[in-house]
């Protein structure tokens, strides 16, 4: 299985923009986009803060996928 960020969707559908939403949760543009590249991946405290940021619930942020 697969681990599968959904942070960029969530942004996109509700409407944000990256930068906006990396200021709410205290991190730079340039990280968000690494975590929505899954080059690195939030710790809890950053991952509750999205959630609560982009009023989802944090198994939101991430599904795991079936690797082919």
């Amino acid at each position: 299985m697969k681990l599968v960020c959904k942070i960029g969707e969530i942004i996109e559908e509700a409407g944000y923009l990256k930068k906006h939403v990396a200021k709410k949760v205290g991190v730079s543009p340039t990280q968000l986009s690494n975590w929505i590249a899954e080059n690195n991946y939030p710790g809890a405290d950053k991952l509750f803060k999205l959630a609560q940021v982009l009023n989802c619930k944090v198994d939101d942020l991430y599904e795991f996928e079936e690797e082919k």
